[in-house]
């Protein structure tokens, strides 16, 4: 009767630390205290209000569709199905002070922005060719405006609520305890993941790093004026070179999913990717495939963001995907973004 007692209460407690570990990881909402707040690299982002508009010059544009193309047939596809519409047009003078927006297009004197869907991989995938005279026009934002554990929104509301003109999902740093977060030149976490992983650094001078982080300190590339750091990973387009395999995936993810992802073509000229998956219409990506993507736009530097049912875009105030976990559809909940605006 004892051993049948004690194996019940057992029980029990695994059964009530099992429900705990669950809420905590993705339930219960923990605000943390900001770190170092009072002297974060945020100048950059309050300077910007008051500077005069610095048009964006031809000199920053990349003809897309002069790229070379991938010989994999599936590739192929991707490239045959993209048109100009991509290329950015540098005719304008930034003297006009309204924007000049479509439903695939945004320009001012300051953010040149063009949206392509193109199918590749049987998948539909949304790509943004964006181009900021400075670095300030690349931002960050937090869920409810609050750094924390399980604090969260969805992509479109926290575009909304900043002025986003394009948005796509974050890292999802909230997910975990660990991990660099930098973000807007505030430093929020210097805890590093255990084991192998990659970060994303965004310089002051609008160029991406990526960075081993275990080799790494999240203090060092403050102190070194980093804007932003993300860490999900892993990267995929490093020095021109794709850095994944087939064999890359992932931790516990499928081969195929829906993915986001942020590359840079040169400094201050950027793309952003998300694409559809584990649909019948969109069998999604895998890393490899994403990288092949950033390759072809003509990225020098790429990495992979949170994907799954997280992965959303959203330009001028719409969501351009189809966001899916494979079970239910619609935006997830997700801890931040990186948006493209004039506001913070």
């Amino acid at each position: 009767m004892k051993k049948h007692t004690f194996a019940i209460f057992y029980t029990i407690i695994l059964i009530l630390g099992t429900i705990w570990s669950l809420l905590d990881t993705f339930v219960i909402a923990d605000k943390i205290v900001v770190v170092d707040e009072t002297v974060a690299n945020t100048s950059i982002y309050t300077d910007i209000e008051s500077q005069p508009a610095a048009s964006i010059t031809s000199d920053s544009v990349v003809d897309v569709a002069a790229l070379s193309t991938i010989s994999d047939s599936t590739v192929n596809e991707l490239a045959s199905s993209s048109t100009s519409a991509s290329v950015l047009s540098g005719d304008s003078d930034g003297s006009s002070e309204d924007p000049i927006i479509t439903e695939t297009s945004y320009q001012d004197a300051n953010i040149q922005i063009t949206i392509e869907t193109v199918r590749a991989y049987n998948t539909d995938i949304y790509i943004a060719d964006v181009v900021v005279s400075d670095v300030a026009y690349f931002k960050t934002a937090l869920a409810q405006n609050t750094y924390g554990r399980n604090i969260k929104e969805t992509t479109s509301a926290m575009a909304d609520e900043h002025e986003a003109i394009l948005a796509i999902n974050g890292d999802y740093y909230g997910f975990r305890n660990t991990g660099f977060v930098i973000r807007n030149g505030v430093l929020y976490r210097t805890a590093a993941r255990s084991g192998s992983n990659e970060a994303l650094v965004v310089q002051a001078d609008g160029s991406f790093e990526i960075v081993d982080e275990g080799s790494s300190d999240a203090q060092a590339l403050y102190e070194e004026g980093a804007l932003q750091v993300f860490t999900f990973g892993p990267g995929l387009i490093e020095e021109g070179e794709i850095s994944v395999t087939s064999n890359s995936e992932v931790s516990q993810s499928m081969r195929s999913n829906p993915r986001t992802a942020v590359g840079m073509i040169t400094p201050l000229h950027y793309i952003f990717v998300v694409s559809d998956g584990r649909t019948s219409q969109s069998a999604g990506l895998s890393l490899l495939q994403l990288a092949e993507i950033m390759q072809e736009y003509g990225c020098t530097e790429a990495y992979n963001l949170d994907g799954g049912g997280s992965a959303t875009m959203v330009f001028n105030g719409e969501v351009v995907n189809h966001p899916t976990d494979g079970r239910s559809y619609g935006e997830r909940r997700v801890s931040d973004i990186i948006y493209i605006g004039e506001h913070l």
